[in-house]
This record gives structure tokens, C-alpha cells and sequence, in this order.
């Protein structure tokens, strides 16, 4: 039986921590906040409760089988999950709108038609199956086994099979997702559905590779799904799971140092100078980790370097306190889309807020987040600058900004403003001070091509007994990604460095 310290109570962190219990380790989680879930957070008021965090759970059958594998407990039992029907309802620039089914390719085809006009829902339905090409070659590398030594191959190939455009003489391929939706799905509707999927994970989708056509297709094949009482209660399930396997949680514990001894890690030191010793330390995000450990290099030159977190784009979270009932029928996330995509993409690069952004409106039909029938608990997200490029601590810049997304939102639910009781805006600053990503970057999934640029590093380091999990690494941000670092780190310890992925 090995001792193991995780730094970090984050999403990914846990799913590690209940793996490793389960197969027989002595696991201690150190936590510097007061509570567990990283990013998966809860805001609380008056009645009303909202998640900060993801909203919307693609691919359960990643935390499934967590679940199955660490208590031969089905997911269900432990949380009340449903499948949102219409997955999702578009507004886009021009007034159109369209409910998309949930899990149905034939019944998006035929509502985008309905909507679009004739030939879109076939433009689409092409487009899955191309994405559903991409996702068969990249899904195991990219979720479910440890990076690759020679990951430069994941790296050169583009495994979207992008259809061949002819332009000023020459036939191109598309190599960004903006560029699939100009050439191949031919209508800017389309392509701001495309976008938000990208947007959705923080993505700027002219920098995107055209594999990011895979996080469509996750939602399209697999469903959406909600945890009722909201997001943060399968947090708390996986919590639970950790603590019925003895896991030992310490919160307000702020980790200073990995300690080592003989060449690997051998514990961490916590602030105030105790220490706690281990056999292997699980730690997050590569930039975190390295300030941790002293003297030492985590990656080599022929690693995947870390890319600098607070160059990653960030969330703007808006928890509206609404009086009045939500009305029967309405959808639980409607996406609004922004009245000039060109002039949303070229705000991310200059590091500004969109003037006009997509605007992400959750409305979940759940009497556990409002006081009672007469009102409603609305949640808005963007996608912004993170706080290295743009301040959003300076005097009305947040308060500017939520008043521009909920002018865009009112557009999916008249009457909104004249509604809100009370509001509670969440920047960027919110996310590092409950992750402690650098400017509150949010992490993006791992995706192949573009020279390796959507790669995280490796899950194990130069360090023996040292592994990062969650976001910031191996498989990438978003939470079945999560749940999937959890697992690769948890195989990487129990069967070593010849583990090759969860079958």
C-alpha cells in the first residue's frame, strides 16, 4: 500500500484520489480553498442557487464508469440525471431560431431545415459524419491513454477529413474550424452553431483546429445531461465516493513545496512549514507544479510544453435572481448568438471583451435552485479575455459587461431585465481565486494538429513519483476530460509507466 498526496480538490484530482483508494492506497487530498470541485462551483442566495461552472454534462459515461469501478454503483443511483430535450435552442443574428433534439441526428437534420431552409440540416448531417471521422481517430490518443512519446504524430495529422475547396485557383482544405464553417456548412447560421461549440469550451474558433470538430459531435452522439440540484452535485457525489473509500480530506491546506528524497517526489510541504510524506504526489497544473518543486525540470525539450495559463481565454458568469415563473416549455440553455461573429473573433485578439458577445442562457426547470414557483434562477456565461489581457478588476468594466449580456439574453427571453431582482456577476478574478489558474484561464480540451499547439503535457514528469491530472494536462479541460485525467494518472500509478489506457 503506497501513500499518495494529491494537491488539489479539483474535479480530475478526485476521480484520481477514488481510483487510487479503491485500489488499496493511502490517499490524503490537500485543498488550500474550503471546499471541493475546482471549477465546479455553486452560488448561493436568498433562496436562489446557481452553477458558476459547467452547466451542462456531455459524455456521462466517463463519470459513469468511475462510479462502476470505484463502488459497482450506477451513476443514477447517486445522482437524479436527465437528458435535456432540446439539447439546446439557437437565436442567431438575424432573428432565426431552432430547438435542437437531444442525441438525434435525423431530428436535427430535419429541425435545422425547418428553420434554415432546405439543404442546411443536410449540410449538418454531412458535417457529423465527417466530425464522427475525426472523433474514431483521435479519441482514444486524446482521451483515453497517456500522451504519446512520439505525440509529434497526433501533432502533424489533422484527422478532420475536410472537404477540398477551391479558391483563386487553388484547392484548399480547411484548417480551423472557422474556416469548416465558411467552406463547408456555406451559411453563417450554421457556422455560429459551429462557433459556439468552440466558444463553449473557451475556444476561439479562428484559432481552433478543424478537430475541434470533435466537441459537436460528442454532444450530438452522446446527449446533454443535467444533475438536478445543479452541476455541483456530482461534485459532491464524487466527494462522497472519495470519503466512503477513506480518502482524507484536508481543506485550507495550501500546499508550498513537493519534497524529495533520493530523485523523487516523497511528499509536499504545507504552508506554515509541517510536511507530509508520500510515495507519489499527484499534483495540478504544470505551470503550479513547477513552482512547487525547485531546482528540477517537470518536461524535457521533447515534451509538450505547458503553455502559459493566463493566455487562455476566460468566463464571464452572470447569476440572475428573476421574479416571476419560468414558463412552461422553455428550453434549458439557449445559445444567442452575437450580431457580428468576424467582430466577436477579433475582440479575443486583441484581448478585449466582445462588445457584443455569444451569450450561453441556462434555465434549468429545477425547484432546487429557486425559492419557490413564483421565481426563477437564470445563469448567463460568455467567453472573455482572462484577466492577463484584459482588467477586469478596473472600476464598472464587469458591471459594464454583464449589462451587455443580459441585453443579448433578453433577446431569448423578453421582458428580462424588468425581472431581475438581483445579480451576481462572477469575472475571470473568481476562477483563479477558486482554481488558481493564472488570470483565470479556463483550460481547453487536447486536440490534434496544428503543430501540437492544443496539446497539454504529459500526465507524467521528469520527477519520478510526480503526475499532474486535470485540466492544465493531459486530456485537457472540460469534464469529461477530467474524468479522464483521473483515470490515466490513477493507471499510471498502479501499473506504471507501461499502463496504456483504460479499456
Amino acid at each position: 500500500m503506497a501513500r499518495i498526496a494529491v494537491i488539489g480538490a479539483g474535479m480530475g484530482a478526485m476521480a484520481t484520489a477514488a481510483r487510487l483508494a479503491v485500489a488499496g492506497h493511502r490517499v490524503a487530498v490537500y485543498e488550500r480553498t474550503a471546499t471541493y470541485g475546482g471549477a465546479v462551483r455553486r452560488f448561493e442566495r436568498d433562496g436562489f442557487s446557481f452553477d458558476t461552472g459547467p452547466g451542462l454534462l456531455p459524455l456521462p459515461a466517463v463519470w459513469r464508469d468511475l462510479f462502476v469501478k470505484t463502488g459497482k454503483e450506477p451513476l443514477e443511483d447517486l445522482v437524479d440525471l436527465v437528458q435535456v430535450d432540446p439539447s439546446s435552442r439557437h437565436v442567431f443574428a438575424d432573428g432565426t431560431e431552432v430547438r435542437l433534439p437531444n442525441a438525434s441526428r435525423a431530428g436535427v437534420v430535419a429541425a435545422l431545415d425547418e428553420a434554415l431552409g432546405a439543404g442546411a440540416g443536410a449540410r449538418w448531417g454531412d458535417f457529423l459524419v465527417r466530425a464522427r471521422e475525426a472523433w474514431d481517430r483521435s479519441r482514444r490518443p486524446l482521451l483515453e491513454e497517456p500522451l504519446w512519446p512520439n505525440w509529434s504524430v497526433l501533432a502533424e495529422r489533422e484527422p478532420y477529413p475536410a472537404v477540398p475547396h477551391k479558391r483563386l485557383l487553388r484547392t484548399r482544405r480547411a484548417g480551423t474550424l472557422a474556416e469548416v464553417g465558411a467552406w463547408e456548412l456555406r451559411d453563417p447560421r450554421l457556422a455560429a452553431l459551429l462557433d459556439s461549440h468552440a466558444l463553449g469550451y473557451g475556444l476561439d474558433p479562428g484559432a481552433a483546429p478543424a478537430s475541434a470538430a470533435v466537441l459537436p459531435y460528442m454532444e450530438f452522439a452522446f446527449g446533454t445531461w443535467y444533475v438536478r440540484g445543479g452541476i455541483r452535485e456530482l461534485a459532491r457525489a464524487v466527494y462522497e465516493r472519495c470519503v466512503a473509500r477513506r480518502v482524507e480530506f484536508h481543506f485550507g491546506a495550501e500546499v508550498t513545496g513537493v519534497l524529495e528524497k533520493d530523485g523523487r517526489a516523497a511528499g509536499v510541504e504545507l504552508a506554515g512549514g509541517t510536511a507530509a510524506e508520500a510515495d507519489f504526489v499527484v499534483g495540478s497544473g504544470p505551470w503550479r507544479l513547477d513552482d512547487l518543486v525547485r531546482g528540477r525540470e517537470l518536461y524535457g525539450d521533447e515534451d509538450v510544453e505547458p503553455g502559459p495559463e493566463g493566455m487562455a481565454m476566460g468566463r464571464v458568469v452572470v447569476c440572475l435572481a428573476l421574479r416571476g415563473a419560468r414558463e412552461a416549455g422553455a428550453a434549458h440553455r439557449t445559445v444567442v448568438h452575437a450580431p457580428d461573429r468576424q467582430a466577436e473573433i477579433d475582440a479575443f485578439g486583441l484581448g478585449e471583451p466582445p462588445v457584443r458577445p455569444t451569450v450561453r442562457v441556462d434555465r434549468p426547470d429545477d425547484p432546487a435552485l429557486r425559492p419557490d414557483e413564483g421565481h426563477e434562477s437564470v445563469v448567463l456565461t460568455a467567453t472573455v479575455p482572462s484577466q492577463t489581457r484584459y482588467d477586469w478588476t478596473a472600476s464598472g468594466a464587469a458591471d459594464a459587461f454583464a449589462d451587455r449580456m443580459t441585453e443579448a439574453a433578453e433577446r431569448a427571453i423578453p421582458g428580462l431585465r424588468e425581472r431581475v431582482l438581483w445579480r451576481e456577476v462572477r469575472t475571470p478574478v473568481h476562477t483563479y481565486e477558486e482554481t488558481g489558474a493564472e488570470g483565470g484561464g479556463v483550460p481547453v480540451p487536447a486536440l490534434a494538429a496544428a503543430d501540437g499547439a492544443f496539446l497539454l503535457p504529459s500526465n507524467s514528469t521528469r520527477v519520478p513519483g510526480l503526475y499532474a491530472v486535470g485540466g492544465w494536462s493531459h486530456p485537457g479541460g472540460g469534464l469529461p476530460h477530467a474524468g479522464m485525467s483521473g483515470a490515466l494518472v490513477a493507471g499510471l500509478i498502479v501499473e506504471g509507466p507501461d499502463f496504456r489506457g483504460s479499456q
